[in-house]
């Protein structure tokens, strides 16, 4: 029997469909991982494929979607916020749970390892979370736009340049981008949390790495990333080794593994 990869839809937060890849090992998995993924990326990430494939190897069940307005899925991506991605993953979360096993491994890249965080504690079956590359605080982003559009109203749109790519978004975005405290989030976990991060991601600093694991609680982790860019895209290898960390770290925390 050989691993399965199977594409998924379900509903999102705000009724669209949402598309979805589910990785599975040939054998029974040992567990099941959510993913999510960076700001304006898709599941499709090679890094994100990358991770996914050393996880099988290792048997462990990853399901990765596009939030809404991104890649496959449905909707317009200038409707949404971080508080839509949120109600997004748990509804991602409550699939897994409905139609395969709850996640117990939450893993976000980027602003998605900040919405893991933050969403954590609505996902009651999780036992560790892993962010690579994460901001400590949702400000970093909201800062970004905003020199990009200072005047932006909330009903209104603007196009934004994101590494390169443009986006489209509204004002309404910022203004939920500054309601969120994400270190009060990690202070108050009550769950194993690994932060892996990069010295030189010139994307989002280190900085944000030391700030996350000083204000979450013990059991806490932190690996170094040495070398590798933000996207984690220049080298399969490295995508693949922080995979390989999480899944030996997080086995501790998984049942009979």
């Amino acid at each position: 029997m050989l691993p399965q990869r199977r594409r998924l839809q379900f509903q999102g937060s705000r009724g669209h469909t949402l598309a979805a890849r589910l990785d599975e090992p040939a054998d029974s998995p040992r567990a099941y991982a959510l993913f999510a993924h960076c700001f304006t990326c898709t599941k499709d990430l090679k890094a994100a494929n990358w991770i996914s494939r050393e996880l099988v190897d290792r048997r462990i069940a990853l399901l990765r979607f596009d939030f809404t307005g991104l890649g496959e899925s449905a909707g317009d991506f200038a409707d949404t916020n971080f508080t839509s991605n949120l109600d997004d993953l748990v509804a991602a979360a409550d699939f897994l749970r409905a139609e395969y096993r709850a996640p117990q491994i939450l893993i976000g890249h980027s602003l998605g390892g900040t919405a893991v965080i933050a969403a954590a504690e609505r996902i009651p079956e999780a036992v560790a979370i892993a962010t690579i590359a994460a901001p400590s605080e949702t400000g970093h982003l909201h800062e970004f736009l905003t020199r990009q559009t200072p005047e932006l109203g909330a009903d209104e749109s603007a196009e934004v340049d994101v590494m390169g790519r443009p986006v489209r978004i509204k004002g309404q975005l910022l203004d939920d981008l500054g309601a969120h405290d994400i270190r009060r989030d990690v202070a108050e976990l009550h769950l194993p949390i690994l932060v892996l991060h990069s010295p030189e991601d010139e994307v989002v600093s280190i900085e944000h790495a030391r700030r996350i694991f000083e204000a979450a609680p013990y059991p806490k982790s932190f690996v170094s990333l040495d070398g590798t860019d933000h996207l984690l895209v220049a080298r399969e290898a490295d995508a693949r080794y922080a995979a390989e960390v999480i899944a030996a770290w997080a086995s501790r925390y998984l049942p009979n593994s």
